[in-house]
């Protein structure tokens, strides 16, 4: 009998074991499917729909509920009682029956795994429980008594553990640590660091560090080669293109000499006048009229179409700032006007007499006014004037 039952016992786990398992490992697969069509926008397999058309998601709910809090012993007699009422057809809601039929053995798998657990556990938590001295208890003692009557004839306590001397088990703990390694505090003679001291020795050696880092940045400074005039005219020249004909340096003694004026920046920086390099351009106009009167033996006489401007602020304190320019009238000229270059400190304001002609703002045109790498680039070409008769 005990046979029997230990062998019905073993296949009722392995049972178990085997609906449960299949369950999750279904209902994770229908899971990963729903959520690779769902990625890859797909329509759900037609397998996985009727599935869930089968039943509806309240009364899922309910049968889950209901279930959930079966004991092993609950569960089969539902079983029971569910059969015989579909049998008989004295069931009053027919799909709740039935769902409850077909997941009646999943949870009545886990519900016996949970009980088979727990009395493992309860199991286990007595053997943790029992003293480690208690020896020859008269459980114990029925256990091996089968054993003895089997034809083991030894003395009634051979096989019991002696007590030691309380002697050899203080020896035998000491043993226990020999192979330990001993703890070393070093030398006690050694003399030890007044905090005071290694804190002010600390702070010496991190001014000194300071100090060294600061005299490494005045070298590089000193080292480093101030901006010459000449790399500025290399990168105006670049910007400007290569010179065409009728191009002329401009600016060498066409500066405008402007009223002194005092800046509020005079005592911490000293004011200077911005280097220059500058370009005008002038051609021949062949309208109608100088088609007319001149010819390329005779030309007509050369007209300004142009100019390009470069200034240089490499020192601007404020970097963030560019620098503007205004056309102011011309006194003494209405031909003429003036080309004024403000900025903010350490430079002065600069102007230029130029010709009194309408723009050509147009890119296109040749037009361009930027500020990059601490020069002032002025573009512009003046626009064509057409003889009408």
């Amino acid at each position: 009998d005990l046979l029997v039952y230990r062998c019905l016992f073993l296949y009722l786990t392995e049972q178990a074991l085997l609906v449960v398992c299949d369950w999750e490992l279904a209902e994770a697969r229908k899971k990963d499917a729903l959520d690779q069509a769902r990625v890859h926008g797909e329509k759900p397999p037609a397998e996985l729909l009727a599935e869930e058309r089968g039943v509806h998601s309240s009364i899922e709910a309910d049968v889950r509920d209901y279930l959930h809090t079966k004991t092993y012993r609950e569960s089969e007699d539902m079983h029971a009682g569910v059969e015989s009422q579909l049998r008989s057809g004295r069931a009053n809601v027919v799909e709740f029956w039935e769902a409850i039929l077909k997941r009646i053995h999943i949870y009545k798998g886990k519900a016996f795994l949970k009980e088979f657990h727990a009395k493992m556990l309860r199991k286990r938590l007595q053997l943790l429980e029992q003293p480690m001295d208690v020896v020859d208890k008269p459980e114990t003692a029925n256990v091996l008594s089968p054993m003895q009557e089997g034809g083991v004839t030894d003395d009634k306590g051979l096989m019991s553990p002696e007590p030691l001397p309380k002697e050899e088990m203080m020896q035998s703990e000491e043993e226990a640590g020999s192979f330990s390694p001993q703890l070393l505090h070093g030398d006690e003679t050694e003399g030890a660091v007044d905090p005071e001291d290694d804190r002010a020795a600390l702070e010496r050696k991190r001014v000194d560090v300071l100090e060294e880092q600061q005299r490494q940045m005045q070298e590089v400074m000193a080292s480093k080669p101030a901006p010459s005039g000449g790399n500025f005219e290399m990168k105006a020249i670049k910007a400007m293109g290569a010179k065409k004909e009728g191009d002329a340096v401009f600016g060498t003694g066409a500066e405008v000499n402007l009223d002194s004026q005092v800046y509020w920046w005079h005592d911490k920086y000293r004011p200077r006048k911005p280097k220059y390099f500058n370009r005008v351009h002038t051609g021949y106009e062949w309208n109608k009229y100088n088609q007319t009167h001149y010819d390329h033996d005779n030309p007509p006489p050369k007209m300004v179409q142009g100019y390009k401007f470069n200034i240089f602020y490499p020192d601007l304190v404020d970097k963030a700032k560019a620098p503007t320019y205004t056309i102011e009238k011309d006194g003494n000229s209405t031909e003429t006007c003036i080309i004024r270059f403000h900025t903010g400190p350490p430079y002065e304001d600069t102007a230029f007499r130029v010709v009194n002609k309408e723009w050509e703002y147009s890119h296109k045109r040749g037009f361009k006014c930027t500020f990059e790498r601490g020069i002032l680039h002025v573009y512009f070409n003046f626009k064509r004037q057409r003889y009408c008769r």
